[in-house]
């Protein structure tokens, strides 16, 4: 592995890897939100933590710890599902990122795995470039590896669907429960009959206020037909999502140490 997981190091080494330039990737990814019935409520952790320990397979970064919890409003009506407000959730990542540079970090990347998350993110980067902070970037997920969504049969869903199945199948398939997967046809027609209109997808959220819980779309709270999800195809969209953190970073960062593409 080039780079480190924060978590393992002695403070003494990860001095050393701060001191060393290389840059912080801060993952962010829910550890109490709904993934339906058949997925568990780490799956974002999971899933962000696993990008960004093969991130640093790659490239020469330090990852800290997931941040577990984050601005999630659409789903609280799931038990067990947590969401902090948007202003505390841009708190939390602004002492994070702070912290970093205040300890002399000068590079930091925010992997993303939420949709509602991407907004209070956006706003704290420009806020933290306004006041030149460091150089802080986002790469949010729904963004990335999309080429691999050729694997797909069912394009439509969005939330613990058969791409969010397929990924956690190829990290953790152990943690899915394919005996309580949703059914299809009530999980997807029924959510896209329940749309109010102008509303395109089943789930969509403004960064400013939720324009519907969840539950409201999808008595399952999953979005999609998971029934269709393998390994496979999760590996493959795991592969080409790290591909493109892997080709963000390079480019975000190319002064920093071991980030200059082979020749």
């Amino acid at each position: 592995m080039l780079g480190r997981m924060l978590e393992e190091l002695t403070w003494v080494e990860a001095r050393t890897a701060i001191d060393s330039g290389m840059p912080v990737v801060i993952p962010i990814g829910a550890a109490a939100k709904e993934h339906g019935p058949h997925l568990p409520l780490r799956t974002d952790a999971t899933v962000a933590m696993a990008l960004a320990r093969r991130v640093a397979e790659r490239l020469p970064v330090l990852v800290a710890p997931v941040v577990p919890f984050g601005y999630y409003p659409a789903f609280v009506r799931f038990a067990g599902s947590q969401s902090l407000s948007a202003a505390t959730f841009t708190a939390v990542l602004r002492d994070l990122c702070e912290g970093f540079v205040a300890q002399g970090a000068g590079r930091i990347a925010l992997i993303n795995t939420g949709h509602s998350t991407e907004a209070p993110i956006n706003a704290l980067l420009s806020d933290l470039h306004s006041r030149g902070v460091a150089r802080v970037v986002a790469a949010h997920l729904r963004f990335l590896g999309r080429a691999a969504d050729t694997v797909l049969d069912d394009p439509r869903g969005g939330h613990a669907d058969e791409r969010e199945t397929s990924v956690m199948l190829a990290l953790d398939a152990r943690a899915v429960r394919m005996d309580r997967l949703p059914d299809r046809a009530t999980n997807h027609d029924t959510a896209s009959d329940a749309l109010p209109a102008g509303i395109a997808r089943p789930l969509v959220l403004s960064w400013t206020h939720d324009v519907g819980a969840a539950d409201e779309f999808s008595p399952t709270g999953a979005f999609g037909d998971a029934t269709r999800a393998t390994a496979y195809k999760g590996q493959k969209i795991v592969d080409a999502v790290v591909g493109d953190l892997v080709h963000g970073l390079r480019a975000a960062f190319a002064d920093a140490p071991g980030f200059a593409p082979a020749r």
